[in-house]
């Protein structure tokens, strides 16, 4: 009976994914702003003026402010046009008009930093298998994935990344690193660590990795947890319902987002929809202020063990909405520090010269009607989690989370 129970629950899911989807392609069609004449796809490649005045059509009919950062959007064109010879100078003039928007989150990305996003999405990469983070200025790898050349050679959560090949890492972006760890497959990597105050050397074959944005696991007392790293990934979705399935028997679950910078809104809404039984999950507001609900979807069977959300100050977007919509809801207590505060909508936009352009097209509302904008989710419950915790391989934020979790289950 409950795994007929666990069948129907997982079908009422995926026919939310169905629904949603339908719901996108009602509310943001793909058509693009330009002329039949202009559409190119990501493969073609154009004159670099050509590139500019794409982009600038593309702002101008579908930047979420109408009246793009109070200027005149005309004044780039008269600006640029006549100077841009180059590709460079097509990303330049591109870059500055964005930068007028006031906005971080609209971008231009060059042909690698449009794969590399592209490559997320797909959630594979080849490299050595390992995920890192900046540390009071100190590259720390956070875990390797089980499985991977870096798993293999013994690389640990808590190593500290000094060099990759001859090359310093200090004073490097998390994102650099990134691009000297990574390469062709079947090809070479030297990188060097530090583990209690000892040097170490590892030379580790590239292979193609799988990146797996969620994992879970059960607790002392069964207590389920499930992590999701990114809301970024296609198998998001896939790889949650089958965690959900793993956990089924558990008492109470504590989903853990912290560090989730975000990522794709079907993904969000999906997981936000597996704990509510109808109600809103989030309200868009385009640029002519048009508000279009999000609800979840009236099920059989809905999820109705106690659930503990944990959060920290990187949490953002995708992942705020999946918190916003369980606290205002009243489904989950949670547990951290203040959230990042990103409550807008990009849409990624294919250009041609394997470019792309991340674009503000929306903000997003909780159930409740806030504007989290700039401002994040407070928890219920503020917990501290230090540089001393992490090195010391402290959680205490996970300890308060599973502290409530045994009141709540009566443990």
């Amino acid at each position: 009976m409950k795994k007929r129970s666990l069948a129907i629950f997982l079908m009422s899911i995926l026919s939310v994914i169905l629904a949603f989807l339908t719901l996108c392609a009602i509310n943001y069609p793909l058509d693009n702003p330009l002329s039949a004449q202009d559409r190119l796809t990501n493969t073609s490649h154009i004159a670099p003026k050509k590139l500019f005045l794409n982009s600038w059509k593309i702002i101008k009919k579908r930047y979420y402010d109408a009246t793009l950062n109070h200027q005149d959007w005309d004044r780039w064109k008269t600006r640029y046009i006549d100077k841009i010879e180059s590709e460079e100078d097509a990303h330049l003039a591109i870059n500055t008009m964005l930068a007028s928007l006031d906005d971080p989150y609209s971008r231009f990305l060059n042909a690698s930093e449009y794969s590399e996003q592209t490559t997320n999405i797909d959630s594979k990469i080849v490299g050595i298998g390992v995920n890192i983070t900046s540390i009071s200025g100190k590259i720390v790898i956070v875990n390797t994935v089980e499985s991977t050349p870096a798993y293999k050679a013994g690389i640990k959560a808590g190593d500290i990344l000094y060099k990759v090949d001859e090359n310093d890492v200090n004073g490097k972006s998390v994102s650099e690193i990134a691009q000297l760890i990574r390469g062709e497959e079947g090809t070479t990597v030297t990188i060097q660590i530090i583990r209690n105050g000892k040097k170490l050397t590892k030379t580790l074959t590239r292979t193609q990795i799988t990146i797996k944005s969620v994992n879970h696991k059960i607790l002392p007392e069964n207590i389920g947890y499930i992590q999701i790293t990114s809301f970024l990934g296609t198998n998001v979705a896939e790889d949650f319902l089958a965690s959900m399935a793993s956990l089924n028997s558990t008492r109470g679950l504590i989903l853990d987002l912290r560090g989730n910078t975000g990522g794709l809104l079907p993904n969000a809404v999906l997981v936000a929809d597996v704990f509510l039984n109808g109600g809103n999950i989030v309200s868009i507001v385009d640029r002519n202020g048009i508000k279009s609900d999000i609800n979840a979807q009236g099920k059989a069977t809905a999820m109705n063990k106690p659930v503990i959300v944990l959060v920290d100050g990187a949490t953002a977007s995708a992942s705020e909405i999946v918190s916003g919509a369980l606290k205002d809801s009243n489904v989950a207590v949670l547990v951290g520090e203040k959230t990042y505060g990103k409550g807008m909508v990009q849409k990624i936009y294919p250009m041609p010269n394997q470019t792309g352009m991340n674009l503000t097209i929306a903000k997003y509302l909780t159930p409740n009607g806030s504007d989290i904008n700039k401002k994040g989710i407070m928890p219920d419950y503020i917990i501290k989690y230090t540089e001393q915790d992490y090195f010391s391989k402290k959680d205490p934020q996970l300890e308060k989370a599973k502290t409530l979790m045994r009141k709540m289950c009566s443990l």
